[in-house]
């Protein structure tokens, strides 16, 4: 097969036509079409990948051109893919895990009245991305950018009777706009600096430009970068993000949306490689972020809202990473990797609990859910397990090489890089294991609901929302055990003898940093921070009361961390307000300065024309006394110049 990578974005992408463009027709299979489209992908890309495999190491990788998309003068671009060791990761990842998601869909959007809209989109959003992915020049990867912020706004805003909805989808879309304008800029200045925006044209010229010009582009890819991944100071639209339905939140966080950001990073790695700067932004960002998210998602009560504070925090271990350059590249994108099954795990877990809780969302209200719903609480404490690093869970291969790498940058850098990152694990720990304890052990705090026609009240409780917890469908607790599988061994299969960094070297290189300390010392010290944030979780809030309302705060970073440590309130003050002065003051400027000089200039000539047109008076007599006196002023003239 060494055709046929079109395949992978195109199946997708005719489901999403299919399904738009059927109508009602469409409503009782259009769902089922959609998750065979997914499946379908997925199954190209595995059949992709072993041909992959049988191919010597130099020629992996494979190309298609599909058409001449620019051919002008100066600019020519064609339309084309690349499948190479980078790409077919994200693949496999977008495609396998996102069929997953969409049978969970199945169950989870069985009663929604748009379902077939719904599954269009999600459709959409596999074919946006898998584009991002396989482009082999910027332009093309730009053009699956816009897609996958256009599918996010469409998901995130699918419930738009919410007023909620509809504002978390304008925030996205307008928080994205800001980094997009990175990403523009970034080609703009390729094309100016290498005079190509394909990747082999721009790598093969990079090491030629001036250091200044890879610097500037290189931060212009970060602020791109920082707005998709929803890191600081970009990362505002991410919680927000939670208002869509569950199986978007966990595509966008574990296959899609926030990966982007990551993928454009390690994509750029040449560019990044020949600006320290710019590298040294890219792990400044990342270190800043992990912590950032982690803090927040201390203080969150709303469940997907503590797991979307996570995935913030998970990206910036990939960001911090990526930033390390060849020592730190392949293991941004193993945490990618086993990232995208855990958090895929913990929100269809978190999902799961919803469906069986009546929508409720307040983990405050849950307690005791365990022995409601087995199956999830498995699937989502392996997820949970595995985004501690607990051996030997996916996480433990992944985050800790992060932590291994930052410490290994060495000097200053070293340390606070690495004591971030592991700060960062412990506090993972502690919000991670609150998650658990309040929403699966304990009581319960909520009411039982007595079937209907039995005359009982619900049970009493003392506080809570009526619910009738149950296990989750089979159409929605297979897709989670596999991924709860994936949770469980995909850490240990990437990281087997160095596979995943053998195999993304001839793409990303590599480098191995001398540690000051064996490898054993910083694996024990993260575990012992690790168990350290379980324990003092544990001592908060096991066998505990459980308010109903969080207490009132008590120290200001517990007021700032439920206030997203002031990121709104900042883009408030930063951004919006002065730009609403500014928009005021550009506004009086129109109509004062610039339509005010117009008008007065059309007021002075129609002004000038009147006192003209009163010359005009019809009278003979009157045009020969201005003759008169006009060669009268002709003849004087001639004598004094002739005196002269």
């Amino acid at each position: 097969m060494t055709g046929g990578i079109w395949l992978l974005p195109a199946l997708p992408l005719l489901g999403a036509t299919v399904l738009l463009l059927g109508g009602r027709r469409t409503d009782r299979w259009g769902h089922l079409f959609a998750c065979g489209m997914a499946l379908a992908s997925f199954a190209v890309g595995v059949v992709f990948f072993a041909q992959m495999l049988g191919r010597d190491t130099a020629d992996r990788a494979l190309s298609e051109d599909l058409f001449s998309w620019l051919p002008a003068a100066g600019l020519q671009v064609d339309f084309g893919l690349l499948l190479d060791q980078l790409s077919i990761c994200f693949v496999l990842l977008i495609t396998g895990v996102g069929s997953l998601i969409h049978i969970y869909s199945v169950g989870y959007m069985k009663d929604d009245v748009a379902k077939r809209r719904f599954f269009a989109y999600l459709n959409l959003f596999l074919a946006a991305m898998l584009l991002l992915v396989l482009a082999d020049n910027y332009l093309g990867l730009y053009v699956g950018w816009e897609g996958v912020g256009l599918a996010s706004y469409l998901l995130i805003g699918f419930w738009q009777f919410k007023p909620s909805a509809a504002t978390a989808a304008k925030k996205a879309f307008v928080v994205n706009r800001v980094g997009d304008m990175g990403l523009v800029v970034a080609i703009m200045m390729m094309f100016a600096t290498f005079g190509s925006i394909n990747f082999s044209g721009v790598f093969a010229a990079a090491d030629g430009a001036s250091e200044s010009a890879v610097t500037a582009i290189g931060l212009a890819l970060l602020l791109a970068a920082c707005g998709k991944s929803a890191q600081v100071p970009l990362q505002s639209w991410l919680g927000d993000a939670m208002e869509g339905p569950t199986p978007v939140s966990a595509l966008i966080h574990a296959a899609t949306m926030v990966t982007a950001g990551v993928y454009l990073i390690v994509r750029s790695n040449v560019i990044f490689d020949l600006a320290p700067s710019a590298q040294l932004a890219v792990v400044a960002v990342g270190a800043v972020t992990l912590l950032f998210g982690a803090i927040i998602g201390c203080a969150k009560d709303d469940i997907k809202k503590a797991l979307a504070a996570s995935t913030m925090s998970q990206i910036g271990y990939m960001v911090l990473a990526a930033g390390l350059g060849p020592a730190g590249y392949a293991f941004a994108i193993m945490h990618l990797l086993t990232h995208g099954f855990f958090k895929a795990g913990l929100f269809l877990g978190a999902g799961s609990v919803m469906h069986g809780m009546n929508d409720e969302t307040d983990m405050r209200r849950y307690g005791g859910l365990r022995a409601f719903m087995p199956i999830t609480f498995v699937t989502f404490g392996l997820g949970y397990l595995a985004i501690l690093g607990i051996p030997p869970f996916s996480g433990y291969f992944s985050k800790d090489k992060i932590i291994e790498a930052a410490f290994g940058a060495g000097g200053t850098e070293g340390i606070v890089l690495g004591t971030a990152a592991l700060l960062g694990a412990g506090i993972t720990a502690f919000y991670m294991t609150r998650v658990m304890l309040l929403t699966f052990f304990g009581t319960p705090r909520w009411r039982e609901e007595r079937p209907e026609g039995t005359g009982a009240e619900p049970a009493e409780r003392p506080e809570g929302t009526v619910a009738h917890p149950h296990e989750s469908p089979g159409v929605m607790t297979w897709p989670m055990i596999l991924i709860a599988i994936g949770s469980v061994t995909s850490g240990a299969i990437l990281a087997f003898g160095g596979a995943l960094q053998h195999w993304l070297e001839p793409v990303v290189g590599s480098h191995h940093p001398d540690l000051a300390v064996p490898v054993w010392v910083i694996t024990v010290t993260t575990l012992v921070v690790v168990l350290a944030g379980v324990a003092v979780a544990y001592r908060q809030y096991a066998g505990q009361k459980i308010p109903e309302v969080a207490p009132a705060a008590v120290s200001p970073l517990t007021v700032a961390a439920r206030r997203d440590l002031y990121g709104d309130a900042v883009n408030e003050a930063v951004f919006m307000r002065p730009g609403q002065h500014l928009t005021r003051w550009l506004g009086y400027f129109d109509g004062r300065g610039i339509d005010g000089a117009v008008s007065g200039l059309t007021a002075a000539i129609a002004g000038t024309s009147a006192r003209i047109r009163r010359l005009q008076t019809g009278f003979v007599r009157t045009y020969a006394l201005y003759m008169f006196a006009g060669a009268g002023a002709v003849a004087a003239t001639m004598v004094l110049v002739g005196l002269r």
